[in-house]
């Protein structure tokens, strides 16, 4: 079956275990379309850590066909999916474990969180969360043992990217994540990659979550890649702001909120060779509060 990668997905050729992924997606999309009778299209061309198809079922059913690249953050969305159960978030219709492969509920229209005006968004973000925050336990990875893995990470890639960021931010970032990790409230479903993008417009429920990066944690982590995400401004302000509504509207403590925002959003500001500038600008607004 013809197998078109979208350029968002390129990156992955830049590694072996990369290209071996991308050499076994026809068979792995042709056997997904068998298994469950799909009539796909052209894959969506945004898609970054997945091949995401649009499908049809058999009976009319408008899905997805997602196909992950095997990383670590995506290895329990299915479940997770599963764990919420479509309240607030899509479906899941399908699963198949060994080729990575889920089926899931369309988002039509599908428009993104931010296309609307950032306050509204926020009004949407403070209606959705609380519904997710949802008890939860194995088989999901605690947030302590993630940060624990970005805390031990952090330095030698702060020293393979050249230094791109002052030593106060590091020490900061780290000091955070060893003062938070062991003294979190009560431990509940969240979601690292939770940023307004990944909320869409929908027929079933107004809003819907999609491509979930799942924990186990306190709900102060929740609201982070909110928090962090430029997609609703990107500001000191903009980022302020958000800290504050989101702390106040869901109840949560302000200062633990910011701390994690600190703390993932410089663990997050380098991946492999590349530094995201914007991660960096981010922490280093929210620090400034300190």
């Amino acid at each position: 079956m013809r197998c078109d990668i979208p350029d968002g997905l390129r990156w992955v050729e830049q590694t072996e275990a990369g290209r071996a992924w991308l050499a076994e997606l026809p068979g792995r999309l042709a056997h997904c379309v068998a298994r469950w009778e799909l009539t796909v299209g052209p894959p969506f061309a945004y898609a970054f850590a997945s091949l995401a198809l649009p499908a049809t079922l058999p009976d009319g059913t408008r899905a997805v066909l997602k196909l992950q690249y095997p990383d670590d953050d995506s290895v329990h969305e299915a479940t997770a999916l599963a764990h919420w159960d479509g309240r607030g978030a899509i479906r899941l219709l399908g699963h198949d474990a060994d080729r990575r492969a889920l089926l899931v509920e369309r988002c039509d229209p599908g428009t993104p969180l931010h296309s609307l005006a950032a306050d509204a968004a926020l009004d949407v973000a403070v209606g959705l969360l609380p519904g997710l925050a949802v008890p939860a336990g194995e088989p999901f990875t605690p947030l302590a043992e993630e940060a624990a893995g970005w805390a031990e990470r952090m330095p030698g890639n702060w020293r393979r990217a050249g230094r791109p960021y002052e030593r106060r931010l590091l020490d900061t970032a780290l000091g955070l994540l060893a003062e938070l990790a062991p003294s979190q409230g009560e431990q509940v479903l969240v979601n690292q990659d939770l940023h307004a993008g990944n909320i869409l417009a929908a027929g079933r429920e107004p809003w819907l979550v999609i491509d979930p990066k799942p924990l186990v944690g306190e709900r102060e982590f929740a609201v982070v890649p909110l928090v962090r995400g430029a997609e609703l401004g990107h500001s000191p302000s903009a980022v302020r702001h958000r800290l504050d509504r989101l702390s106040a509207e869901l109840g949560l403590d302000r200062e633990r909120v910011r701390g994690w925002a600190i703390g993932q959003t410089v663990a997050w500001s380098i991946g492999g060779d590349q530094v995201f500038p914007g991660n960096v600008e981010a922490a280093r607004w929210l620090l400034d509060e300190m």
